[in-house]
């Protein structure tokens, strides 16, 4: 499952001596898909600030990235000394902060990866175009839109995770996006070394809105006593190729997350049959057996 990102863009300046759509990058919030950004934005040249509420969580953020980095050496480089070399300097283009407002006065775009709060997500935007009144806002979420003040500039960035090795990149555009914001979103996309694909503001984007429901009606299936979910699973593992089954899927995304994902779509959209709630999925959640995270979901895991 992937998380959304949202990303304010400072300015849409070229040089003919940029390699890059964006020079500086900076990303708040230290989490797995924050960390995972700012490590493959500074591993593709750019210069990150990484932001978060307090040094430990950063100490851990870096600490993690520096891991992460070294078992993407190893794979990289055959020579021990190259791939020191590629981890030192990556992590030398990431710097932390644990304010967000300190950094945009030099950043070229800011890629949000907090809490999924609506009303942080706006608080936040609406803090950075007081202290930059130049900048520009570029988020996927038409209701965050409201939150700043040119709608032109407004985009979105729905990265994958782990991002250091999903190459897939979704940009979105509400249809107030200029063509110059959604470009530069592009290009930074291809700079990130990400395979990118365009979708206009739908729930869940491309991936997402065709995922989620397959994985409810697998539950609504288990609901409904139609098969196992043993048997669903092996079914469309062997029946249609795919690497994981629907309940094996959904204990990796975590059952928490698909109820979130769910309850907003099915308050926005009650009509959709698609988007109706899991009574099953709800009872889970209720239980605590959130899937792998947890130790338990759809199947049990050891911690």
């Amino acid at each position: 499952m992937a998380n959304l990102c949202k990303s304010f863009v400072r300015s849409f300046a070229t040089s003919a001596q940029r390699a890059n759509a964006f020079n500086h990058v900076t990303v708040i919030g230290g989490g797995l898909m924050g960390s995972g950004i700012a490590q493959v934005a500074a591993s593709t040249g750019h210069t990150v600030s990484l932001v978060d509420q307090d040094n430990t969580i950063l100490g851990k953020s870096m600490n993690g990235i520096h891991k992460s980095l070294e078992r993407v050496a190893k794979k990289k480089f055959e020579n021990p000394a190259a791939g020191e070399a590629f981890v030192k300097d990556t992590m030398g283009r990431i710097s932390t902060a644990t304010s967000p407002i300190t950094c945009v006065s030099h950043t070229d775009l800011v890629i949000e990866a907090i809490v999924e709060n609506l009303e942080t997500k706006k608080k936040l935007f609406r803090e950075l175009e007081a202290v930059a009144p130049d900048n520009t806002s570029s988020i996927p979420i038409t209701d965050i839109a409201v939150a700043a003040k040119r709608k032109d500039r407004f985009g979105g960035l729905h990265f994958f995770n782990p991002v250091p090795m999903m190459k897939l990149l979704e940009v979105i555009r509400i249809p107030a996006t200029s063509d110059a914001t959604f470009d530069k979103l592009l290009a930074f996309g291809k700079d990130m070394e990400k395979v990118t694909v365009s979708c206009k503001d739908t729930p869940g984007f491309i991936v997402n809105r065709l995922l989620v429901p397959y994985m409810l009606e697998a539950v609504r299936m288990v609901e409904r006593g139609d098969a196992s979910i043993q048997d669903v699973d092996t079914a469309m593992k062997l029946g249609a190729g795919y690497p994981m089954g629907p309940f094996e899927l959904s204990d990796y995304v975590g059952l928490d997350t698909m109820k979130f994902i769910l309850d907003g779509w099915s308050k926005n959209y009650p009509d959709n049959p698609l988007f109706k709630p899991s009574s099953l999925l709800d009872k889970m959640v209720a239980q605590g057996k959130l899937g792998r995270k947890s130790g338990e979901g759809f199947y049990p895991y050891k911690k």
